[in-house]
């Protein structure tokens, strides 16, 4: 028994000396129980010759909510808001092409070409009408699918959603236009900081070492990034003339203080929807389902209450 005790105090010992001195880790342990506390689990499958992976929760013969994160995002950053769902309804949340530990083929990241990727993952899991959700990029290809499938889904949530001209430009548009460096790209250490201030009011507290860890992941994708956003920028597919094409019940959520995308977007947006609904979250930034989870769930699960979802 002493020999036993010894050991596992000897395992625990260096279990947590690994977590300490390993940021990676230390951030694989943190979504793992991220994901125990959500009910998802990692999922993979083939789209002709991609490996999309994607997690997977609630009943699977419950109503899908499908969610589509932004530009240099993953799945990961649903983590928090999915928990709130996986009860009631069958979740899923992917890593779309090109981001995340889904394949980058050397093919287009328009949101065109996404929109249509979207429709055969879809397809593939026989998801059939799905209540979609998107935030930022993944808000743009969540609205040009639902102007093109009318018939695939049952409502549609854009959280502080790319796609139309903003009567008032975004920081992010102004700097831009300016020559300045894309903010939501980190070209050293010090820009991740910046951009975790750049996207949120309050930024998600993360211990240090995985800061550092995250930060050299996204410097390591700088010039993949820098490829997609020039993607998205030339081969762009502006969402005015798609929305009048919705059919779904439409909830605009935006934070009010979104640097990314102006709020303003508000303004344009709804006029062309035939159902839309409107929430404006107080002092929050271009990603509420990160910095305010459960607040947005909130209002997310009250739009579909309204809409007999």
């Amino acid at each position: 028994m002493k020999k036993f005790l010894i050991a596992a105090v000897t395992l625990l010992t260096a279990a947590a000396a690994t977590l300490y001195f390993s940021p990676a880790a230390l951030t694989a342990s943190v979504l793992l129980v991220e994901r125990q506390l959500a009910g998802l689990s990692e999922r993979q499958v083939a789209l002709g010759d991609l490996s999309i992976h994607y997690y997977e929760g609630g009943p699977a013969r419950g109503e899908t909510i499908l969610m589509i994160h932004g530009f240099s995002a993953n799945k990961d950053n649903w983590l928090r808001f999915a928990r709130h769902f996986t009860q009631r309804y069958h979740v899923v949340a992917l890593d779309l092409p090109g981001f995340g530990d889904s394949d980058r083929p050397a093919g287009s990241y328009d949101v065109g070409t996404q929109a249509e990727r979207l429709e055969s993952f879809i397809k593939t899991l026989e998801l059939g009408r799905v209540h979609l959700v998107g935030n930022s990029m993944g808000g743009h290809i969540a609205g040009l699918f639902a102007a093109r499938y009318p018939n695939q889904v049952r409502s549609l949530a854009l959280f502080d959603s790319g796609g139309v001209k903003a009567p008032k430009p975004s920081e992010l548009f102004r700097l831009i236009e300016s020559g300045q460096p894309n903010p939501l790209v980190v070209r050293s250490a010090e820009d991740f900081e910046r951009m975790l201030a750049f996207v949120f009011v309050e930024p998600p507290p993360l211990p240090a070492s995985v800061k550092a860890y995250l930060a050299e992941k996204s410097l390591a994708n700088q010039a993949h990034y820098d490829e997609v956003f020039r993607q998205l920028r030339e081969r762009y597919i502006p969402l005015e003339p798609e929305l009048p094409r919705i059919e779904a019940p439409t909830l605009l959520l935006w934070g009010d203080r979104d640097r990314v995308l102006d709020p303003s977007s508000i303004e344009v947006m709804k006029p062309l929807l035939k159902r839309p609904s409107v929430v404006v979250m107080e002092n929050c930034g271009h990603a509420p389902m990160l910095e305010r989870p459960e607040e947005t769930a909130l209002h997310y699960q009250a739009f579909l209450d309204a809409s007999g979802n």
